[in-house]
């Protein structure tokens, strides 16, 4: 037998039992699953286009439109199962077309343009709605945790550093650290939204087509913002995959750190968080446990949003800058599952966050045995007894360790230890009187103070949460109008078919 020449493709050779079980079944099946709707949509549009500039007749565009409704009335594809007649669902699309149309008719479809860019532009048709879904569910989260920051801008907590209590600051400015962090993913996943609104279709194999193709017509009525301007970056600069996913592992790294302190939050010991029963379960066995697990089930979806999402972006390195399969549908499909575990991590926290509350007993515990007011002390020294911040640090240190020793309170019981310490350092009676002490180690007069820019004093946070309230509506409006504009497409694509279909 004559060896099969390596520059020639038969495509009338059944597929390797192993190779169609392995690989080609699986591909299909990713297809039927998940791009029916969109190879649906790039059908219309090509041919929509195709007609629109001339490349083919009006009438054989309309006899194809006919053949396509006719395909898509009479084939369920969830019902398919893949038998290796034809190599993937868009064969399959082109033998079901044969089969409706006259010979002169065949193939016409696929004038000018290739698998290679009919296959990114159905990645990027199917990435786009479930970005902006997972991006809603982000920006209803940052909503939660706003809401929840207003109500509690006043409200004490223990912010710790390594582990320790540092200093008191209230929820509300806790919160908004984290606000600002989803708000700074929010926006690296618009910009990753950005790439997939360029439109790889008209690109072909590699070097676009000599066929006058209308590519910003196809992109418009597919929805997309524009074409994809370098026809090779369209199939080869798989940025868009990378750029998504890397925005979505961020998001995720990001959370699971908030998670994790709310995890730590919530431990019997330091005890500075209450979640209540609807969000815990009991023991089985040990009557008295109260077990937040949502808090757990959130850290470790969390981290698997986050691998998945990291997975995707490492199949594509140090693979070449060509057309390839490593970035294409079994990789599309393993990343889909990224978008779901990135949801429920999204959807419980959003439900769990309004419904925690500060303890305020066990954080005016803390407070008192960690002496954490005592820097104000210092500070307080600086501006009204004119020490230098080094001798009024010394000061402040000698209280604390005094305080701590007897299990004291820093209002109430440190302010001997304070005038010894500042007769010893200062050779002079403290000008600050007993009760000036006692307010100014107060936690209230702590974070009052602090009414610089980005601080937790009430004005600076007023400030802070204004703006993020405004950022996300902002947001929530470009959403909105992304969604609107691409609604349009998708009807005035729906109206030039049916009027093509029509066509006598």
């Amino acid at each position: 037998m004559e060896p099969a020449d390596p520059r020639v493709s038969d495509n009338s050779v059944f597929p390797n039992p192993v190779y169609k079980e392995t690989v080609l079944r699986p591909l299909f099946d990713g297809a039927k699953t998940h791009h029916v709707h969109g190879f649906r949509a790039i059908d219309r549009a090509h041919l929509v286009m195709l007609a629109e500039t001339g490349i083919l007749p009006r009438e054989t565009a309309s006899r194809i439109a006919r053949a396509l409704i006719a395909i898509e009335r009479e084939i369920e594809p969830a019902a398919l199962t893949y038998t290796g007649e034809v190599e993937d669902y868009f064969f399959l699309v082109e033998a079901e077309l044969r089969k409706r149309l006259q010979p002169d008719d065949n193939g016409r479809l696929h004038t000018g343009r290739s698998r290679n860019d009919i296959d990114h532009t159905l990645f990027k048709l199917a990435l786009k709605p479930r970005l902006d879904k997972l991006a809603g569910q982000l920006r209803a989260l940052i909503a939660a945790a706003l809401t929840l920051a207003e109500r509690e801008k006043a409200t004490l907590i223990v912010a710790y550093t390594h582990g320790q209590p540092a200093q008191p600051s209230t929820l509300g400015h806790y919160l908004s650290a984290a606000i600002e962090v989803m708000l700074r993913d929010h926006r690296r996943l618009m910009q990753a939204r950005e790439l997939l609104d360029l439109c790889p279709l008209g690109a072909a194999a590699i070097t676009t087509s000599g066929f006058p193709l209308d590519r910003h017509r196809t992109a418009h009525l597919l929805g997309f913002e524009a074409p994809l301007r370098n026809s090779y970056g369209c199939i080869a600069a798989v940025d868009y995959t990378t750029a998504v996913f890397s925005a979505i592992e961020l998001v995720f790294l990001h959370l699971g750190r908030l998670i994790q302190d709310l995890q730590f939050w919530t431990a019997f010991e330091v005890g500075q968080i209450y979640v209540p029963n609807a969000f815990v379960q009991i023991s089985s066995i040990m009557p008295q446990k109260r077990n937040p697990v949502p808090i757990e089930h959130l850290r470790h979806l969390a981290s698997q949003t986050m691998s998945r999402a990291r997975m995707v972006r490492d199949i594509v390195h140090n693979t070449p800058f060509t057309d390839m399969n490593d970035s294409e549908g079994e990789t599309q499909d393993a990343g889909y599952q990224t978008f779901e575990s990135g949801g429920r991590v999204l959807d419980l926290l959003a439900a769990l966050l309004p419904a925690l509350s500060v303890d305020s007993r066990r954080v005016a515990e803390t407070i008192r045995r960690s002496c954490i007011t005592v820097t104000e002390l210092a500070d307080t020294l600086v501006r009204q007894e004119g020490l230098s911040f080094r001798a009024a640090h010394e000061i402040a240190a000698a209280v604390a360790r005094a305080v701590v020793a007897k299990d004291g309170d820093l209002p109430r019981d440190g302010y001997a230890p304070f005038a010894a310490a500042f007769r010893h350092a200062a050779g002079r009676e403290p000008q600050l009187s007993r009760e000036d002490f006692a307010t100014a180690v107060s936690p209230e007069n702590f974070v009052a103070l602090r009414e610089r820019f980005g601080g937790p004093g009430p004005t600076a946070l007023g400030e802070a949460l204004a703006a993020y309230r405004g950022e996300l509506t902002a947001a929530e409006d470009a959403a909105a109008a992304t969604a609107k504009r691409e609604d349009a497409a998708r009807r005035e694509l729906d109206a030039a078919f049916t009027a093509l279909a029509g066509a006598a």
